[in-house]
C-alpha cells in the first residue's frame, strides 16, 4: 500500500483543514513547515500595526483556536503532527514578533531565528515535541520555539 499524499489526507475545501494547513502553503512537497512561516508573514504585516495588546490577544487567539485545529485535521487525516499542518508555525511566527519594531531586517531575522529554533528543537523545545501529544502537543514545541526566537529578536533589536 502506498503512503497518501497530503492532498489526499486533507480536503482544503475544508475550513478546518484550510487553516491547519496554513492556507494551503503546508501542501507544499517541499519545507512545507518553512512555507508556512512564509505564509504567516503576509498575515503578519496585515496585524501588525493592531495596538499591542489587541496583537497579544489575536496572537493568543491563533495559538488557543489552533490547538483545536491542529487536533481536528490531525485526527481528520489520521496521522499525529502531519507535516502539512502548519498553522503552528503561523503561530509561532507571531510570537517571534511580538513587539518588534516591523521592518524588512525584523522580519528576515525573525522568520530565520524560528525557523532554526523549529528546526533543530534544543531544550526545551525537543521535550514539547517528543512527550505532549495531540493538538497541544503541535502547538507547544512551535510555542516554545516562537518564545525563544522572541526574546532573542529582543536582544538584537
Amino acid at each position: 500500500m502506498s503512503k497518501k499524499t497530503a492532498a489526499e489526507l486533507f480536503d482544503i475545501k475544508n475550513p478546518v483543514h484550510f487553516l491547519a494547513l496554513g492556507f494551503g502553503s503546508g501542501l507544499s512537497p517541499k519545507a512545507p513547515g518553512t512555507m508556512g512561516t512564509l505564509a504567516a508573514i503576509p498575515l503578519f504585516l496585515l496585524c501588525a500595526q493592531l495596538p499591542f495588546y489587541a496583537f497579544i490577544a489575536l496572537t493568543l487567539l491563533i495559538s488557543i483556536v489552533g490547538i483545536w485545529i491542529c487536533d481536528k485535521a490531525s485526527k481528520d487525516a489520521g496521522v499525529h503532527d502531519h507535516g502539512a499542518i502548519v498553522w503552528d508555525e503561523i503561530a509561532g511566527f507571531f510570537i517571534t514578533m511580538i513587539a518588534i519594531p516591523v521592518s524588512w531586517q525584523s522580519i528576515i531575522v525573525g522568520f530565520i531565528l524560528f525557523r532554526i529554533f523549529d528546526i533543530l528543537k534544543p531544550w526545551p523545545i525537543s521535550i514539547a515535541d517528543k512527550q505532549v501529544a495531540g493538538g497541544f502537543g503541535i502547538m507547544l514545541d512551535d510555542i516554545i520555539a516562537g518564545i525563544l526566537a522572541c526574546a532573542l529578536m529582543h536582544l538584537i533589536f
